[in-house]
């Protein structure tokens, strides 16, 4: 994802034309992403998420994917493997759970050790919340302690 920042900046923009949403939080990593999503009809979450995928894996250059595997019949739709079949969502039901998932979300760098702290990442939503006081830039810190389950 990482070397392909603007297209996935692009697909975002494309798929925002065609839906109401906004990302709240996101990190972005070499192998995943993950996002805080507020958006006006929930049924619409698969078709965003889609969209997104969808517009990213088809202008994708095929050099950073080609090496990779997937399943014959994935291969046989034309699938291209860009993204995981599956996305996992989770509905947030009170302020603690979105703290949680913040929270989660910006220590994902630091805890697959991309980064030495939270604020080392560039490609996450970490520095709109430290400009908005909710975190310190010594905020997530490498720390095998830390657990957000």
């Amino acid at each position: 994802m990482i070397e392909n920042i603007g297209l996935l900046r692009e697909s975002f923009t494309h798929v925002k034309r065609q839906f109401s949403f906004t990302i709240d939080a996101i990190v972005i990593l070499p192998d995943h992403i993950h996002m805080i999503v507020m958006f006006e009809d929930v049924k619409e979450y698969p078709k965003i998420i889609g969209s997104i995928k969808r517009y990213f894996s088809s202008h994708c250059d095929p050099k950073y994917y080609r090496h990779l595997m997937q399943s014959h019949s994935r291969e046989g739709q034309h699938y291209k493997p860009v993204w995981q079949k599956r996305f996992y969502e989770h509905t947030i039901r009170d302020e603690r759970d979105y703290k949680l998932r913040l929270n989660y979300i910006h220590y994902n760098p630091v805890k697959h050790k991309f980064a030495p702290s939270a604020a080392a990442w560039e490609y996450s939503s970490f520095g709109k919340f430290m400009d908005a006081g909710y975190h310190d830039d010594d905020w997530g810190v490498f720390d095998e302690s830390i657990d957000f389950e």
